[in-house]
């Protein structure tokens, strides 16, 4: 079904990385959201008003802010697919989190609200009527919930959508509420028990729960995360391919949303080739990582000495000494400044932020090794947190 639908109604649905591709695929979506919603929302209503079941109530009015949400998704993709300008000359991709953070507000929202009408029922119980009505509406809702779950995941992950993840979430919860809404219902009419109050409250948990993640994942997006792996992997295979290009550090990616990534990273290169040639190669990359991957690089190039053996020697050996202090530190732009009293070496030590030792510590920690095998060679340390 999803296929089709994406066949039937998105025009060159593999070129996904274009604004009209990705802003046709958020009006499939969000309009087939919209439409269920509205329709589930309307049928729950009518079944929880007649049997006074509030569980069903308050899952219509869930389905109703869903039909919201995916309506100011709509809005959002179509901002988004507006072309760069002065006043946002990065385009504006970024509307999506907003939007996704939208979403995840009018989900904290209904949960709030659904968690004090059930907290109410609990203390002021009311009689409930059982239908098979109320069975068959529920059953019908939570397999349409799961599969706008499924159509939204699918196409969120074939256009890096964060409103199509963060509504994706947010109609499996549903499924999930909606789902033990039906189980209460099952148990009143075979047990006596009714536990409408208390499913409403595992509901509205539920939908609390969903919200806050997605909320935490916007927030991330927002502030700006470290980039996926797999962007990281892309960038340093097509490094990789030049054989010219002898090391890589100080990768830095800036996402604005999706398809629109820029990225700034230096490459080591071998001081003696003539620098023409070298700079050759690195817009080579830059192209390939341009019209390939959607990936606006700047390289910068750093020329590193390849033909003098005691350079070569004390890299190695300092690169090694790195390792024995932290196993996870990487040594680059390594010079060797020779003198009359003493000899600097020059150079970068990478750190992930899971290495708890401080800056100070890891400089004095390498230059403490060093000295101790040639104390009057003298470490000049930089080091970068990746």
């Amino acid at each position: 079904m999803t296929e089709l639908l994406c066949k039937l109604f998105v025009k060159n649905r593999d070129k996904t990385n274009d604004p009209t591709v990705r802003r046709a695929y958020g009006t499939l979506v969000s309009v087939v959201g919209i439409i269920m919603n509205i329709l589930l929302a309307a049928g729950k209503y009518a079944v929880g008003f007649i049997f006074g079941v509030i569980s069903i109530q308050a899952d219509a009015v869930n389905n109703l802010s869903d039909a919201g949400s995916q309506l100011i998704s709509l809005i959002s993709f179509k901002i988004a697919a507006k072309p760069a300008d002065r006043e946002h000359p990065f385009g504006h991709a970024r509307i999506e989190y907003v939007a996704s953070m939208i979403v995840s507000f009018l989900v904290l929202v209904v949960g709030s609200q659904l968690l004090s009408e059930s907290v109410n029922k609990i203390i002021n119980p009311s009689a409930t009527v059982f239908s098979w009505i109320s069975v068959g509406v529920l059953g019908v809702s939570v397999i349409i919930k799961l599969w706008l779950a499924f159509f939204n995941r699918r196409v969120a992950k074939k256009i890096d959508s964060a409103v199509m993840r963060a509504t994706s979430a947010d109609s499996l919860s549903d499924a999930i509420a909606t789902f033990a809404v039906l189980v209460a219902t099952v148990i009143y009419k075979f047990t006596g028990f009714d536990l409408d109050g208390y499913m409403g409250v595992i509901v509205a948990v539920l939908i609390l729960v969903a919200g806050a993640k997605i909320l935490n994942e916007t927030k991330n997006s927002i502030l700006g995360g470290a980039p996926s792996e797999e962007t990281v992997k892309t960038i340093e295979s097509v490094v990789a391919e030049y054989p010219e290009a002898l090391g890589i550090h100080d990768l830095v990616v800036h996402s604005y949303g999706a398809g629109r990534n820029i990225a700034s990273l230096h490459v080591e290169v071998d001081g003696a080739v003539d620098i023409f040639s070298t700079h050759d190669t690195v817009d080579m990359i830059e192209k390939r990582l341009r019209d390939e991957f959607g990936i606006d690089a700047t390289i910068h190039m750093d020329p590193i000495v390849t033909n003098d053996p005691q350079v070569t020697e004390w890299r190695q050996r300092v690169a090694d000494i790195a390792a024995e202090v932290e196993p996870t530190l990487k040594i680059h732009d390594f010079r060797m400044v020779p003198g009359s009293t003493h000899t600097n070496l020059i150079f970068d030590v990478s750190a992930g932020f899971e290495v708890k030792m401080s800056d100070g510590e890891i400089r004095s920690r390498i230059s403490e090794a060093v000295m101790r095998e040639r104390a009057n060679h003298f470490c000049v340390i930089t080091v970068d947190r990746e």
